[in-house]
């Protein structure tokens, strides 16, 4: 499948390109972009998760969305929607996962709530599911309040890679 190209004011949601694996590895593996997340990545682990990018578009028709900021052609992160199989004590079956990231310069800019945006007028527009969900970390404020703005509603919290985590649930209008 190609992955859909939407473009925002600001920003051009698109798939992720090789050139963009130095910015995506090195916000992988910043203490600062990873407070909410987790230990750094190694380069290796960062290669597999970039690569799961474009997998995820091909077989279950929906993804991440690589995040270029218009007026510099900057990759600055990410955002759309997943099927990562977490395994969590709360069944979210298939439905699509979303999430975004961020490289630290571009925190506090409102590209979340711009690209969570455009992600989520297409996916109620494209795909079938009648819900989508989110993970974040309890510690993660800025986060909750983006979801929050989008229509996502704390279903349940639980402890997810040792730390406590929301679930957040949107159905679909």
């Amino acid at each position: 499948m190609t992955v859909p190209v939407l473009e925002t004011e600001r920003l051009i949601l698109r798939g992720h390109r090789l050139d963009d694996f130095p910015t995506y590895a090195a916000m992988w593996s910043d203490p600062e972009f990873l407070r909410h997340l987790g230990p750094p990545r190694s380069e290796e682990e960062s290669w597999g998760r970039f690569l799961r990018q474009e997998g995820m578009w091909s077989l279950v028709g929906y993804g991440l969305w690589a995040v270029e900021e218009k007026s510099s052609g900057t990759f600055i992160g990410d955002c759309g929607f997943m099927q990562n199989r977490r395994g969590l004590p709360i069944d979210c079956g298939d439905l699509p996962e979303a999430g975004w990231t961020f490289v630290s310069s571009a925190h506090g800019k409102g590209f979340g709530r711009e690209a969570s945006q455009a992600a989520i007028a297409w996916a109620d527009e494209h795909l079938a599911a009648p819900s989508t969900w989110c993970l974040i970390a309890a510690t993660n404020v800025v986060s909750q309040r983006l979801a929050a703005r989008a229509g996502y509603q704390e279903a349940t919290r639980i402890t997810h890679l040792d730390r406590e985590a929301l679930v957040m649930t949107r159905e679909r209008p």
